[in-house]
């Protein structure tokens, strides 16, 4: 099912999907069922046909794994160790994408249609609105949590920015004593 020509497709369709809305959107805010269903289709549509098509990816990719374990003749938990953090990053990756913004959503329209004045709900909805921030930061996390090797990355990336900062402070250190000595010669 998931073969190159048809992920190509299907990334073209959703970006086309995507400025299509998006534009209208933008030109027709000021019409409130546009704006809904907009608000429908980006923070809750897109985000559970994430979902949907993270977990048909996975299962494809056991389904291949399983069939490759068995052509081979090799031992299956070798190769379901290789796939588990792919699979943990896409599903973890997806129900925060659905939980942060699908909450907003429907949070926000609960609270136009209905307008209730409960404090539980009014706490609940600006609880979702100040996770559904958090929707822009998350990828990080998982991979910080999930992935190994995008840890190890990580730390030499900031291992070699601390040791490059320390040398050009020891640069700057030598400078201003170099010069500190420069005029208390003249």
């Amino acid at each position: 099912m998931f073969t190159t020509t048809r992920m190509k497709k299907l990334i073209v369709g959703l970006v086309l999907v995507a400025a299509t809305v998006g534009t209208a959107y933008a030109a027709l805010d000021h019409v409130y069922i546009i704006r809904i269903t907009c608000m429908v289709v980006f923070y809750v549509v897109v985000p559970v046909t994430v979902l949907v098509i993270n977990v048909m990816l996975i299962r494809e990719m056991r389904q291949a794994s399983n069939n490759a374990a068995a052509n081979l003749g090799r031992q299956q938990h070798h190769n379901q160790s290789q796939s588990a953090v792919p699979t943990v990053m896409l599903v973890t990756t997806s129900l925060i994408y659905v939980l942060l913004s699908g909450t907003w959503t429907i949070m926000y329209l609960i609270n136009y249609y209905f307008q209730p004045q409960s404090t539980f709900f009014l706490f609940v909805h600006r609880f979702s609105v100040a996770l559904s921030r958090f929707i822009y930061a998350y990828n990080f996390y998982v991979y910080l949590i999930t992935c190994k090797q995008f840890r190890s990355n990580l730390r030499t990336f900031i291992c070699r920015c601390s040791s490059v900062a320390a040398a050009s402070q020891n640069r700057n250190d030598i400078r201003q004593a170099e010069h500190t000595q420069a005029d208390t010669v003249v």
